[in-house]
């Protein structure tokens, strides 16, 4: 989606950030997200993956928004966890799949303001000096006052920012992002002595505070679904800094200058505790789920998409079926027990054929049975240290013993496997009997 100029666009967010949740849910399971080790930011192929399957596309053809903040909610929830670059979903994260998403939704909510992963005002790149020592203030303060003042919102009215600027003002909803004055002198446009933010008249609440409010609401309160946007492409939006040296080379601030107005819409309500229970309205056509029929079961295990699918069904599908053609996938027992090698929940599946096409044919139940019953036959129970005894006389001794007993099984004559967990309970078990373990 690409914006001209001077034109602007409401966008309501609240049924497409559900649809979003489950798609971004399904691509980390996929194993397509990775991120930095060192900063947990996503990699350019994921910021890509990520916008491919969006509902209606990122705010912005040329900027990253949406699908930059996905891979850090999903971090800051716990929705997922970072091993080896590669984000992989935990145990919260797989049940989020299944469960009612404006739950999910509010909880990530709730859990960035207290955890989210980086300082959104690293965003506002324009504004320099920010990795100086001892100059930005503590982030989990500033996104406090931030939630406070979307709380303190009136649920369906709009509200253009720069009174939501005073507004928060007025209520002394302050995230002040300069530590002291001097700090001030530490941030710049362009030049670090004439460009300074530290001369009178050059650190406006709105080139501070505001843009780091304009931040927090953007990328992440309406990603989530919690606010509807009024907004414009960023370039000329705002001119509070036009007074700044460097201004003339500058044509925003940040991304987010095109922000123009917002509304609570009720998920935002639930999210921020104005309401106790979520009363959506009517999702969009383009956004309300598929009605049953969709997707057809055949009894050859053939699953044909009759109509259009969302981007988190087709990931679902690729996930546990092979692809045969344009909308055709096949269930097979090979790719059944792969997707439960890769730890996906086969209950996952049926849940979902049953749900979009109704009661299954026979041969399809049975295969997903069959399946089922092979996964957990054969279990991983985590690493073990091997002991080896001199004499099948020693292995026996302490393979019986109550001491040691709890805390090894034997393997053959003169094995002992002990859990690693369990290892430093045997060492001492069987020092107490006179065999220290070399």
């Amino acid at each position: 989606m690409t914006l001209d100029h001077d034109e602007h666009q409401v966008r309501t967010t609240e049924h497409e950030a559900q649809a979003n949740l489950k798609a971004v849910l399904q691509l980390c399971a996929a194993g397509r997200l990775r991120c930095s080790e060192k900063t947990l930011r996503p990699s350019a192929a994921t910021v890509k993956a990520v916008v491919e399957v969006l509902s209606g596309g990122d705010f912005y053809a040329e900027e990253s928004i949406a699908s930059f903040a996905w891979p850090l909610l999903l971090q800051a929830g716990g929705l997922a966890e970072l091993a080896s670059g590669k984000l992989t979903l935990t145990a919260r994260g797989r049940a989020a799949l299944t469960k009612p998403a404006h739950d999910t939704l509010a909880l990530l909510w709730r859990r960035w303001l207290s955890h989210g992963v980086i300082d959104e005002f690293s965003r506002v790149e324009a504004i320099k000096g920010q990795r100086a020592a001892n100059v930005l203030t503590a982030v989990k303060p500033r996104r406090a006052q931030v939630g406070a003042a979307l709380a303190a919102c009136a649920p369906g009215e709009w509200t253009d920012v720069d009174t939501l600027f005073r507004t928060m003002r007025k209520a002394g909803h302050d995230p002040r992002i300069a530590r002291t004055e001097r700090a001030l002198w530490k941030l710049y446009l362009e030049d670090p002595e004439y460009g300074s933010l530290g001369y009178d008249g050059f650190h406006d609440w709105e080139l501070l505070q505001g843009r780091y409010t304009l931040a927090v609401l953007f990328e992440y309160g309406a990603v989530l679904g919690l606010i509807d946007v009024d907004y414009r492409p960023p370039v000329g939006a705002r001119d509070d800094y036009r007074d700044n040296w460097g201004a003339d080379w500058t044509d925003c601030i940040s991304r987010y200058d095109g922000l123009l107005a917002l509304r609570l819409n009720p998920l935002g309500a639930y999210a921020t505790g104005q309401t106790a229970t979520y009363l959506p309205t009517p999702a969009p056509a383009d956004t309300a789920p598929k009605s049953t029929g969709g997707l057809k079961v055949l009894p050859n295990h053939d699953l044909v998409a009759l109509d259009g699918l969302t981007p988190a069904e087709t990931l679902l599908l690729d996930a546990f079926a092979e692809r045969t053609g344009d909308r055709v996938w096949t269930l097979t027992p090979a790719s059944l027990l792969a997707a439960a090698d890769t730890g996906r929940d086969l209950a996952e599946l049926r849940r979902h054929l049953e749900a979009a096409a109704g009661p299954l044919p026979q041969t399809v139940t049975t295969l997903l049975d069959d399946a089922t019953r092979r996964v957990g036959q054969v279990r991983d129970t985590g690493p073990v240290h091997l002991i080896e005894c001199a004499d099948p006389a020693v292995a026996a001794l302490l393979a019986t013993d109550r001491r040691t007993r709890a805390h090894c099984t034997r393997l053959g004559e003169r094995h002992l496997a002990v859990p690693l967990d369990k290892l430093p309970a045997f060492r001492r078990s069987a020092l107490a009997q006179g065999y220290p373990v070399g």
